[in-house]
């Protein structure tokens, strides 16, 4: 009775490690997406640049729809999906 209280303890605490892990990868991943816009672009799927600026690119998608990138603090979003403070993460 002990051992299978010891192994499912092991195996909870080994996937919670997994899920913490995975969750601290894509929050690494993601913020280093937004950082230039090279990554951006290709992180969106982005197959054509149609045009560029210091500020703001537009770029078309494999389906023919077309997407503005947009520069915020430092940091590269689609438009209209920039960090607001409420219900967004800034790290």
């Amino acid at each position: 009775m002990k051992l299978a209280k010891h192994i499912f303890l092991a195996a909870f605490l080994c996937i919670g490690l997994f899920a913490f892990l995975f969750l601290v990868k894509t929050i690494l991943q993601t913020n280093d997406v937004h950082t230039t816009f090279p990554k951006y672009y290709a992180f969106r799927g982005c197959v054509s640049l149609v045009e560029k600026t210091d500020t703001y690119g537009t770029c078309t998608l494999a389906n023919g729809q077309t997407i503005k990138l947009v520069l915020y603090q430092g940091k590269w979003y689609l438009d209209g999906d920039v960090p607001t403070g409420w219900g967004h993460f800034t790290f």
